[in-house]
């Protein structure tokens, strides 16, 4: 009842406290009652994470599932408002007559009911929990999914019952009646889908004529057939489609370009993340293949970030983007079996000066590789902000040779070397040298090889890093204080040193 009254100014402030307090209820009917055209969720669970810890509560915090009840409050306070909306004027009718009369409908709607402004709900950049450590019933990818196609489906199909029982009640009347108002609210999210794809499509399909059109921005799918990605790819509405990530799917490289074919629709993708699995692990994709592969890329006009993860491209990056006549700014290549003339290929091309993120991952490094990738970074200097070499067998002579051309690199601010057989020694060398780049502020570094246990046999080659449970605890505890004391010691205590790399979610430079 308080709504009637609230000044629209105080609903912001409202909505973060409820959410603090875990009040889903008076969630549900602020959002119900937004008097904005948008709600961004992401804003209202950003200011619970920063008072999370807030003394000043009358109630204690529900710590079970804060954020998935939140979400699903809001939606239930969307639909509430569109059914108003929408069945509003036909509410109660009885035999083809409205009740309350149109006279009197000013005076039976709430002041908060009639000023309510909502269109857009933005559900995009949640932060989810880890899939494999989350607890049941947390907010995750597949939930924030699950829950918005299953609100958009029932919502639409209780509107159309609800046209029908108003267009049979227009039938029998005598007097002619307006028909019932039309009205959209969408919601904007990045969504997620492994395995059943039925329930999404639906939705999506409905997007159009829903009054609770779900939109999508970034899309994820894994674990999916070629049919299952087609008809999910052909069911997206092209126009706002930021990020596809398609990693992870049983597709070969020809059902890839059978889909990547109508990726080719979603002019504003800016994100393309892909994955092919070989028919047979001996055999390798031919020039002439990847050459469509690169051509379809290569009608991507606004693409910027591409990631192609265990595609084998031995010898054949430069056929892979031949056709990439726009400079990407973010190339990843994880477990891609390169070879130093694809390093080579890549420091000539006009994607290295533009570089602000690059992944190797899992290189099989050799000192064939320092010169090309030297190279690679020398021209690529002036740009690059992420640079990831986990576990690409850098010893400590490999890291020291690519140190000079490292710290040219003046705007890096997060620096990968995780499993890679560093020593302790070349860890201190690595950040003595490394306090110089102003903008640094994050190194993932391995488990040095001087702090496994001495009661251990030998390791089979220098290649192989060392593991959490091949530790000596106590030997690791002392090295990673004097990295601490280093930073303090040289005026960087903002640079975060951290063997955790999980703990760290990487920097959307969009």
């Amino acid at each position: 009842r308080a709504l009637d009254f609230l000044p629209a100014e105080l609903y912001p402030v409202l909505i973060q406290a409820a959410v603090v307090d875990g009040r889903k209820f008076v969630v549900r009917d602020l959002g119900g009652t937004w008097p904005f055209p948008i709600l961004s969720f992401h804003w209202v669970l950003d200011y619970r994470e920063c008072h999370y810890d807030r003394p000043r509560r009358r109630r204690p915090i529900h710590l079970d599932d804060p954020k998935k009840s939140c979400m699903k409050a809001v939606i239930l306070g969307v639909m509430a408002h569109l059914r108003r909306e929408l069945e509003g004027p036909w509410h109660g009718t009885r035999r083809g007559r409205r009740f309350p009369p149109p006279s009197f409908q000013g005076f039976f709607s709430s002041p908060s009911e009639r000023r309510c402004r909502l269109r857009v709900v933005d559900m995009t950049s949640l932060q989810t929990e880890d899939e494999e450590n989350r607890v049941p019933d947390t907010l995750s990818s597949w939930s924030i999914t699950d829950v918005l196609a299953k609100a958009c489906i029932e919502v639409f199909k209780n509107h159309t019952a609800f046209l029908k029982r108003c267009s049979k009640q227009r039938k029998g009347s005598s007097g002619a009646s307006a028909a019932p108002r039309s009205i959209q609210v969408e919601v904007l999210a990045d969504l997620y889908v492994a395995g059943d794809i039925d329930l999404v499509c639906d939705a999506l399909r409905i997007a159009a004529v829903s009054p609770l059109c779900l939109k999508c921005r970034d899309f994820h799918a894994e674990n999916l057939s070629f049919a299952h990605t087609l008809d999910l790819v052909q069911t997206l509405d092209p126009a706002g489609i930021r990020r596809l990530d398609l990693c992870f799917n049983d597709l070969d490289l020809r059902d890839l370009c059978g889909v990547l074919v109508h990726v080719t629709r979603f002019t504003d993708l800016l994100s393309l993340k892909i994955s092919y699995a070989e028919e047979e692990p001996e055999m390798m994709a031919t020039r002439a293949e990847l050459q469509g592969l690169s051509a379809l890329l290569g009608r991507l006009t606004w693409l910027k970030e591409l990631n192609l993860t265990c595609c084998k491209l031995s010898g054949k990056l430069r056929h892979a983007l031949s056709e990439v006549q726009v400079p990407l700014e973010s190339l990843e290549l994880p477990v891609c079996s390169l070879l130093p003339n694809d390093l080579a290929f890549l420091s000539q091309s006009i994607h290295a000066p533009a570089l602000k993120k690059l992944d190797l991952n899992y290189l099989n490094f050799s000192d064939a590789f320092l010169q090309p990738l030297r190279d690679l970074l020398e021209e690529a200097s002036a740009s690059l902000l992420h640079l990831d070499l986990t576990e690409c067998r850098l010893t400590d002579s490999r890291l020291e040779a690519l140190l000079p051309v490292l710290c040219r690199c003046s705007r890096l601010r997060c620096l990968g070397l995780c499993g890679n057989p560093l020593s302790s020694t070349v860890l201190k060398t690595l950040l003595q040298e490394t306090v110089i780049l102003r903008d640094l502020r994050l190194v993932y570094y391995p488990y040095p090889m001087d702090c496994r246990r001495q009661n251990l046999p030998p390791p089979p080659s220098a290649s192989h890093c060392v593991l959490w449970h091949d530790m000596d605890q106590e030997h690791f505890a002392v090295v990673k204080a004097e990295l601490r004391r280093m930073l303090v010691d040289s005026g960087r205590a903002d640079i975060v040193w951290t063997d955790k790399f999980l703990n760290y979610k990487a920097v959307d430079y969009f």
